[in-house]
């Protein structure tokens, strides 16, 4: 397909709004495919990034998104067919017709699942596998603990962990929120508005071996009253704040605690195509036999026309699941 001067519709901020302009279509390069892009997910990225907190990095695409779905539209690799369904992650360029994306970090569709929740797929899972796999190094029977159990990257990381034999305690912040952990196979979820995850775990008698933490701030000193021995923590996010006062370094030297921080989106291409090939290779059963160990969880569909809708949603943390805006034609 040749795209020289032909133009898309993006998704544009523009004083804080989010509004549609048009651009050109990109140019694939010899590694890379080109994607008409269905459906979009959702990620709390893509609102700090539209806050001016997140810029992508160099050289990438400063148009919103970072986790697409679509179809083959041309391939300069040969590995797909024109019309293959994929899904994929981007380091930004997400929010448009048209995405140009690694070949290698392309993820092909199994047969049932929609483009929908091919937009719910690659960030949160690989962003999971990563933290629980790649760096935590979990291993079958380990106690996992969750921090917004509920969220996208929280459900995925249920299922995974689940699906290799773990025990799964995950904080959410409403009953709702807690039964749909409970219904995706989470062992124990506690209600942090009207319990803490600290007492609980001293009542049960529970050390946890992995801490998936989004929070920070003063989560940080929490996590290490519940970590086991040579536990390990992995820092995502930092909705509660980016300084955790008065670490307690004592405690950590004392069951040997090892923190780590971490973000997919500027890893290297080569980090990102080995974690796709890694992440498709331990759980493709799980992925193209059907058999329901992973199946991406969806709040809501929107409309892309309804992104600022979808913005609120997630900035209100009103989702159980992933926010997914679906591409309509324009024009």
């Amino acid at each position: 397909m040749t795209t020289s001067k032909k133009n898309m519709y993006f998704i544009d901020v523009k004083n804080d709004t989010l509004t549609f302009s048009q651009t050109t279509i990109p140019e694939p390069s010899q590694s890379q495919c080109l994607v008409k892009v269905k459906a979009i997910g959702i990620n709390r990225a893509d609102l700090l990034q539209r806050a001016g907190l997140y810029p992508p990095p160099a050289g990438e695409s400063e148009i919103l998104g970072i986790e697409v779905a679509g179809e083959i539209i041309a391939d300069n690799t040969g590995q797909f067919q024109i019309g293959d369904r994929v899904c994929s992650i981007v380091a930004g360029g997400g929010y448009a017709q048209y995405a140009v994306i690694e070949t290698d970090h392309l993820i092909k569709l199994p047969d049932s699942y929609s483009f929908e929740q091919g937009a719910a797929l690659a960030e949160t899972y690989l962003t999971a596998y990563q933290a629980l796999f790649t760096i935590s190094q979990l291993n079958q029977k380990d106690k996992l603990l969750i921090h917004a159990g509920a969220s996208g990257v929280g459900s995925a990381a249920i299922q995974l962990a689940k699906a290799r034999g773990c025990f799964v305690s995950v904080t959410v912040g409403s009953d709702e929120k807690a039964n749909a952990c409970r219904e995706l196979g989470a062992d124990v979820a506690i209600n942090y508005k009207s319990s803490s995850f600290v007492d609980w775990a001293k009542q049960a008698d529970i050390a946890f071996d992995v801490i998936l933490d989004v929070v920070a701030g003063n989560y940080v000193n929490q996590n290490l009253k519940v970590a086991a021995l040579d536990s390990r923590i992995v820092i995502l996010a930092i909705l509660g704040g980016r300084y955790a006062e008065q670490l307690d370094v004592a405690r950590m030297l004392q069951n040997r605690i090892s923190i780590t921080a971490s973000t997919l989106r500027s890893r290297t291409d080569q980090y990102k195509a080995a974690l796709v090939n890694q992440f498709v290779s331990d759980f493709s059963d799980e992925l193209y036999l059907q058999n329901g160990a992973i199946k991406p969880v969806i709040d809501t569909c929107y409309s892309w026309q309804d992104a600022e809708r979808v913005h609120q949603r997630m900035s209100n943390n009103a989702n159980i699941g992933k926010l997914v805006l679906t591409v309509d034609e324009l024009g």
